[in-house]
């Protein structure tokens, strides 16, 4: 028990760690790529006595106001509370779907213990029929249709929720459904 202990521990401690992980270290890296790549080209640019030497050249203006480190920052903020409320959401269903599973178990002893063996305690055969008879009927026709609608919703979320999160952005173009009437207004 105090592995098993140690090592939710251990787990929760790396997940706490991963969220300044996530949000810290990039804005950092891309402020010392940008000014490493940019490095020089805003001192002033040695000339004759025709230019004016308080004058900056355009090109280094340019790229000074190119990256902005508190709109990087923000940015990356906004993607960490993302991936911390996408992990935190994505949990909550699975457990909401170990709940259910859970449940169609505790039914499925219940139907068995108070149906099934109750009716089994009887010496009348038509008890022991009816019972059978509900017993089947209840594992049919609810268990079954329980289970495979769980395994319904199980699918729509993986399809649905986890895709979303990991490769849906919104951005592209409106969506034109296709119709022959908008292929004869172009021809004309």
């Amino acid at each position: 028990m105090i592995h098993v202990d140690l090592l939710q521990i251990t787990l929760l401690l790396l997940a706490i760690i991963a969220v300044p992980w996530m949000l810290f270290p990039k804005p950092f890296i891309l402020k010392k790529l940008h000014s490493e790549r940019f490095q020089g080209r805003t001192y002033k640019m040695l000339g004759t006595s025709e230019m004016d030497m308080d004058v900056e050249p355009d090109f280094a203006r340019q790229h000074d106001e190119d990256f902005n480190f508190s709109e990087v920052f923000v940015h990356q903020m906004i993607h960490s509370i993302e991936f911390v409320l996408g992990s935190v959401s994505n949990t909550a269903s699975y457990l909401r779907l170990w709940a259910l599973s859970l449940a169609h178990s505790e039914l499925s002893t219940v139907f068995y213990e108070k149906v099934l063996l109750l009716a089994w305690g009887y010496d009348s055969i038509i008890i022991r029929l009816v019972g059978l008879a509900v017993f089947a009927f209840a594992t049919a026709f609810i268990l079954l249709m329980m289970e495979t609608l769980s395994a319904f919703l199980h699918a729509l979320r993986l399809h649905w929720v986890e895709f979303m999160n990991k490769f849906y952005h919104g951005d592209g173009y409106k969506f034109r459904p296709f119709s022959f009437a908008s292929l004869t207004d172009a021809d004309d």
